[in-house]
């Protein structure tokens, strides 16, 4: 309803319209009693049908309408939001505004350049991580660490899942591990992990990485048989004979083992490391020259922890068995040599002893014309099959001319080479000793008679045949299936093998 007031009032006149007085304060007209009340505006006067929610829109009110210049100098709008909406949020955002992030716990303040970070919280989330299993309990995890967020990492915790749906609680490393990788112990052999890592400090946790996968390792059961290269047999110039090398030392878990030991026990292997393997070569023999000249020793086998000592040379070279005259074996994989040889008393033996064998001693030379033979070798079934390895070599003699010929000796079985004049070569992959030898002496003349060479080692493995094994350069060898097991026969060089 429109009115008009009275022209020229005194201060303090009035003016009542209606049910409403107005006062005249000597420059304007004031409601009189200027309150207004619940009787005067019902509770449901401003109502969502007369200001409609669209009526406030972005439209009218810019995302700068409110600026520093509208708010006091120690004043901000504080803006709720997460780190990835952050920028679309405040996309315009002004010296001293702030932010809170929900997801990461942090207000940040722009300084007019960037975003910054003006109060402790948890680390950042660890990123990149890759797995590596260590073994059948353990894993190792590299990652890049986040940022501290002002304050230091002092740890982080795993979550494991095996169908990267459910996770089990988060653990603390213990003790404590700040640096990459890290090591998680306790888990379960030959299972599937899918893992998540949180970095830790003062202010808590942070957001769970992204999950990584990861099998540990199994293990694989060996059987072996492992036979080092047999001792060199020995030389001899006219009137004397000389001893035949000692076998390789024989360690077994199938069938029997060396020395008359215990047969011993297969070895619990872990899938995916590698095992050391070396093939012992055989001795070379004494050479055939105008001297008295000794073989040399064998090379030992290797696989693993396990180790078989090369034969012992001719003429009392100790070794894993004992070369002849008189060396020794050793204790679980092989016998001694013989203790001597048969001739004039005070002079050189005519004819001499056998090196020892896997199996047994050697054989003493029996008669003045008649060499001891090498001891016998072990009898072992690991290929499916009966083999006799790691024979010793047999004795020489030597051609005296009064005294006629005499006859050669035998190598032990098991690839032993046979004595005589010239002694022969133990067998290749048997571990045999090479057989000695003897001169020939006639009316003031005299001959020279070499000795043989050792046989080379052998190292055999016997598996389940689910597994496959790898061999590494540097070795030699064959696969074969028997059975339910696969054999792999190492016949030469030194390197690693390893299992999946």
């Amino acid at each position: 309803m429109a009115f008009t007031f009275p022209a020229s009032p005194a201060t303090n006149d009035t003016f009542t319209v209606g049910s409403r007085t107005y006062t005249w304060t000597g420059t304007k007209w004031v409601l009189s009693g200027g309150v207004i009340t619940s009787s005067q505006i019902e509770a449901n006067a401003i109502t969502t049908a007369k200001i409609l929610n669209s009526a406030v829109t972005t439209a009218k009110i810019n995302n700068n309408a409110v600026t520093q210049a509208k708010l006091s100098a120690d004043l901000s709008a504080v803006t709720v939001t997460t780190a990835a909406n952050r920028d679309t949020a405040v996309a315009s955002p002004f010296t001293g505004q702030l932010v809170f992030l929900t997801d990461t716990k942090k207000i940040q303040v722009w300084d007019g350049t960037s975003w910054l970070n003006i109060t402790l919280a948890p680390p950042e989330t660890p990123t990149s991580l890759s797995a590596t299993a260590l073994s059948t309990t353990s894993v190792s995890i590299a990652f890049t660490a986040g940022g501290a967020n002002g304050s230091p990492i002092t740890n982080y915790k795993y979550a494991t899942s095996a169908d990267n749906v459910t996770y089990s609680a988060y653990s603390a490393l213990d003790p404590a591990d700040t640096t990459s990788p890290i090591t998680i112990s306790g888990l379960a052999q030959n299972t599937s992990y899918y893992i998540k890592l949180k970095a830790v400090n003062d202010m808590g946790d942070s957001v769970a990485s992204a999950a990584v996968t990861v099998t540990t390792l199994n293990t694989v059961t060996v059987d072996y048989l492992v036979v080092a290269g047999g001792g060199g047999g020995a030389s001899s110039r006219g009137g004397a004979g000389r001893g035949g090398g000692g076998a390789g030392g024989l360690r077994s878990t199938v069938t029997a083992t060396g020395g008359g030991g215990s047969l011993e026990t297969a070895l619990t292997l872990t899938s995916g490391v590698s095992y050391t393997v070396t093939v012992g070569g055989g001795g070379a023999p004494g050479a055939d020259t105008n001297v008295y000249t000794n073989g040399t020793t064998g090379s030992s086998s290797v696989f693993n922890t396990i180790t078989s000592i090369g034969g012992g040379f001719g003429n009392d070279g100790d070794g894993g068995s004992g070369g002849g005259v008189g060396g020794l074996g050793t204790a679980n994989q092989g016998y001694n040599g013989s203790q001597g040889g048969y001739g004039p008393g005070g002079g050189y033996p005519y004819s001499v002893g056998g090196g020892g064998g896997a199996g047994a001693v050697g054989i003493d030379a029996p008669a003045y014309n008649v060499p001891g033979n090498g001891g016998a070798g072990v009898a072992v079934a690991i290929t499916g099959s009966s083999v006799t390895y790691a024979g010793g070599g047999g004795g020489g003699w030597a051609y005296e001319g009064g005294g006629g010929n005499g006859t050669n000796s035998s190598g032990g079985a098991g690839g032993g080479g046979g004595g005589g004049q010239t002694g022969t070569n133990g067998t290749a992959n048997s571990g045999g000793g090479g057989g000695g030898g003897g001169g020939t002496w006639t009316g003031g003349g005299s001959g020279y008679g070499s000795g043989g060479a050792g046989g080379s080692g052998v190292v055999i493995l016997r598996y389940p045949d689910t597994r496959t094994i790898t061999l590494g350069a540097g070795l030699t060898g064959s696969t074969a299936t028997v059975g339910g097991n696969k054999v792999t026969t190492l016949t030469a060089g030194s390197g690693n093998v390893s299992w999946t």
